[in-house]
C-alpha cells in the first residue's frame, strides 16, 4: 500500500507540474488574444481528477494488490503519462488544462495530433481506468470513468466548437 501511495503522490506531483505549465501557457495565450471557452465545466473536471486520486488511495486501503491486474495497469498508467507529455510537447505554448484558443493560429498536426484529434483525452481515459486498478480500486475506476466520459463529451464538444470557429485546419504533411 505504501508503494501505491507513492505512485498516487507521483501522479499528484505530475498534475501540479501540468498546472504550472498551464498557468504559464494561459498567460502567453492571454497576451496573444487567447479566448477561453467552457470555463464553467473546468471546475468539474478538476474535481473529478482530485476525486480520482483521492478515491483510488482510499479504496486501495481496503483492497489487495493483484499482480496479474496491477502490473499491466501500471504499464498502462505509465503509457498514459508518456502520451500526455507528448501532447504537451506537441502543442507547446498552446497546450492547457483549459480550452483557450488564440485566434488565427492553425491547428497542430504534429506528434500524436497527426493521427488523433484528441490524443490527450485518450491519455486521460486510459489513466482513469488504469491508475485505480493498479491496486484493485475498481469502484474508483468505474466511477471516474463514467463521470469523466460525461465531462469529456461536454469538453470535446466545446473544444471542437472553439477550434472550428477560430482556426483553419492545416493539411497534414505529405
Amino acid at each position: 500500500m505504501r508503494r501505491y501511495a507513492g505512485l498516487i503522490a507521483l501522479v499528484a506531483a505530475e498534475r501540479l507540474a501540468e498546472l504550472a505549465v498551464a498557468r504559464r501557457n494561459r498567460a502567453w495565450a492571454s497576451r496573444n488574444g487567447g479566448i477561453e471557452y467552457g470555463a464553467r465545466h473546468y471546475p468539474l473536471i478538476a474535481a473529478a481528477h482530485v476525486g480520482l486520486l483521492g478515491g483510488a488511495l482510499l479504496e486501495a486501503r481496503r483492497e489487495r494488490f493483484v499482480p496479474s491486474i496491477g502490473w499491466p495497469m501500471l504499464a498502462l498508467t505509465a503509457s498514459a503519462q508518456a502520451l500526455r507529455w507528448w501532447c504537451i510537447a506537441s502543442l507547446g505554448k498552446r497546450w492547457n488544462t483549459r480550452v483557450i484558443v488564440v485566434p488565427g493560429m492553425p491547428l497542430v498536426s504534429r506528434g500524436p495530433y497527426r493521427r488523433l484529434r484528441h490524443p490527450n483525452y485518450v491519455a486521460v481515459i486510459a489513466e482513469g481506468v488504469a491508475l485505480p486498478l493498479v491496486h484493485t480500486a475498481w469502484r474508483t475506476s468505474l466511477l471516474f470513468t463514467a463521470s469523466n466520459l460525461c465531462l469529456l463529451k461536454t469538453r470535446i464538444k466545446t473544444e471542437n466548437k472553439a477550434l472550428g470557429h477560430t482556426n483553419t485546419p492545416t493539411p497534414p504533411p505529405r
